[in-house]
């Protein structure tokens, strides 16, 4: 038995869900709100028979790995470690002795808690640091317990002679970041802000200096390991991924000590990265608690800049990006201590980004010369391109437009030159990781109940046969309607049944949509379903297909249209077929 089978051998998966949704019974099944989308009547199904969820709401569903992979924005290897804590398996035992001789990841946790443990001892020592957590930055017992803040002793060995008389070696410190290049300390008479993972373990540290000194820098952080990563770690996520998803919008702030000032003064769905690097994998993992993020860099000109900087990653990554400006250009910390209740006001009425990008270059470039003109648009129309919206970047392309006097249709075909030189130098590029649209939602919510009615019920596979697989949006989808196909009579004997054993996991989530949506229909309300899930898949499938035909048309030579006409009118007859049909 491998881990994970030994893993849903020990936990039910209604208790896994159950510590993050409140279930009830509902027959064989559990239900509860979906933790994904704001809802009043309970969509989110737990099948403890079949050990998988679904999510009408937003057709999401697996099992108790795919679904701590969305709970807590991990990959699959995150999410077998957290389950495995919960089983109270060791991981060990399922890997090779040896197995490429690195470090020993657990062994590190270890050694960092420890640290963790040992700077906060100290800093009930340091009236330096006591005086600077409690008096300058006003922070809370509360406050300097909860976020484990520490203090590190300017002496040279005191936590490398600690932690090897804890039986950690050497060569353990150094793969944790916690020494210099003598052997020595890597930090000394400083502040110890512990940075954590999103389940809440340490991976590293931020260390502020507590006294001026022009040589030393202000903060250090831990140096690459095989933990901490700062281009994807976030701080603070582990205590503000609840009220992210209640609030439903994160605030990214640049500094570690505005997070904590904020989450001190209530406002708890905050967090920031490594100074003002935001990276692509930053706001992925973001995205997956909420696409609203509203930033809140300092005002000074690396701030602005940072901000700047971040558009155009968020255009790829496809969330909402905003930005929350605070007055007098103070810091979120500094406006937290001076007026608290202004805080809470501000974060409310963030500016949309790129709104914000326009104001800022209106107001630095003279919109009169030719000069300015062109950078201004340079710089909007580099935004505007990632825009997948069209009404949206119509509206931006007015905008510009008008700021610089000039007709749309000059705008427009700077914006198509530049897609057709993209296109020319990566003629393959996709986002691979954006997230799903509504209307991707929708396809794949139809799809999958088709499939349902086909696998289940016999008496209607005969609609399947008109349905072709370039219509389903997945590969899996297309292989599972080949299926059908290829044993009509299918009624779940294990010898054919062992040809769907690849998707078993979206088999039973597929045959849980059909139990909670179709069990008590009659035969001839089911035809009707599938009949309508067909036609509107169609429908889905030719609306799709025409906003490509639309794209290429922009870009494409004169002698491509005809062609690229004749698609769309195959298209436009193909739904008057299925229409007619349905």
């Amino acid at each position: 038995m491998d881990a994970v089978d030994d893993i849903k051998q020990r936990l039910s998966i209604e208790d896994v869900v159950s510590e993050y949704v409140e279930l009830r019974r509902a027959g064989r099944n559990f239900k509860g709100l979906s933790p994904f989308k704001s809802e009043r009547t309970p969509s989110f199904v737990v099948s403890p028979e079949r050990q998988i969820w679904h999510d009408f709401s937003s057709n999401r569903g697996g099992d108790m790995f795919t679904f701590i992979q969305e709970m807590e924005a991990t990959d699959f290897k995150g999410a077998l470690e957290i389950l495995a804590r919960k089983a109270g398996i060791d991981l060990d035992q399922y890997r090779q002795a040896g197995k490429k001789g690195g470090p020993d990841k657990e062994r590190l946790y270890s050694l960092l808690d420890l640290a963790a443990k040992f700077y906060q001892v100290q800093l009930r020592g340091s009236k330096l640091a006591i005086e600077y957590v409690f008096k300058k930055r006003a922070f809370s017992k509360e406050t300097v317990l909860a976020w484990r803040l520490g203090y590190a002793p300017n002496t040279g060995r005191a936590l490398v002679d600690y932690a090897k008389a804890q039986g950690f070696t050497q060569k353990e410190l150094e793969q944790a970041g916690l020494v210099n290049r003598y052997g020595s300390d890597l930090f000394k008479a400083r502040l110890m802000v512990p940075l954590c993972d999103a389940q809440g373990k340490v991976i590293g540290f931020t260390a502020r200096i507590l006294v001026d000194d022009p040589k030393a820098p202000k903060y250090m952080n831990t140096p690459a390991t095989p933990l901490y990563d700062k281009s994807r770690h976030i701080f603070g996520l582990h205590h503000a991924k609840e009220a992210i998803r209640k609030s439903k919008f994160v605030l990214l702030a640049e500094g570690n000590l505005d997070v904590i000032s904020s989450w001190q003064a209530g406002v708890k769905q905050c967090v920031a990265t490594a100074g003002t690097a935001l990276t692509e994998h930053q706001l992925k993992a973001l995205c997956r608690f909420t696409p609203d993020v509203r930033l809140c860099f300092d005002a000074d000109r690396a701030g602005m800049d940072a901000t700047e900087r971040a558009l155009p990653i968020a255009s790829r990554v496809g969330v909402s990006l905003s930005v929350v400006s605070i007055p007098s250009g103070k810091d979120p910390d500094e406006l937290i201590r001076t007026t608290p209740g202004a805080w809470q006001e501000i974060i409310q009425k963030p500016q949309y980004a790129l709104d914000w990008l326009v104001q800022r270059y209106q107001a630095q470039l003279d919109l009169t010369t030719a000069q300015g003109k062109r950078e201004f648009s340079n710089t909007v129309m580099a935004v505007v391109r990632g825009l997948t919206d069209s009404v949206e970047q119509d509206h931006y392309v007015g905008e510009v437009a008008r700021l610089t006097e000039s007709t749309p249709e000059a705008v427009r075909s700077k914006l198509t030159a530049e897609r057709t030189e993209q296109k020319r130098l990566k003629p393959n590029k996709v986002a691979q990781d954006a997230p799903e649209d509504i209307f991707v939602v929708e396809r794949r919510r139809n799809q999958d109940r088709l499939l349902a009615l086909l696998l289940l019920q016999p008496k209607l596979r005969e609609i399947g046969h008109a349905i072709e697989p370039e219509y389903f949006i997945d590969d899996e989808a297309r292989q599972l309607l080949a299926f059908i196909r290829e044993n009509p009579d299918f009624t779940g004997d294990p010898r054919t049944a062992s040809a769907l054993q690849p998707f078993a996991n979206r088999v039973k989530i597929i045959s849980l949509q059909y139990e909670e949506l179709y069990q008590d229909l009659e035969l001839p309300e089911l035809r009707l379903e599938a009949q309508r899930l067909g036609a509107l898949l169609v429908e889905l499938y030719v609306k799709n297909e025409k906003q490509h035909l639309r794209h290429k048309m922009d870009q494409a030579p004169a002698d491509e249209i005809r062609g690229l006409l004749e698609r769309a009118r195959e298209l436009d007859e193909l739904l008057k077929k299925h229409n007619k049909g349905a």
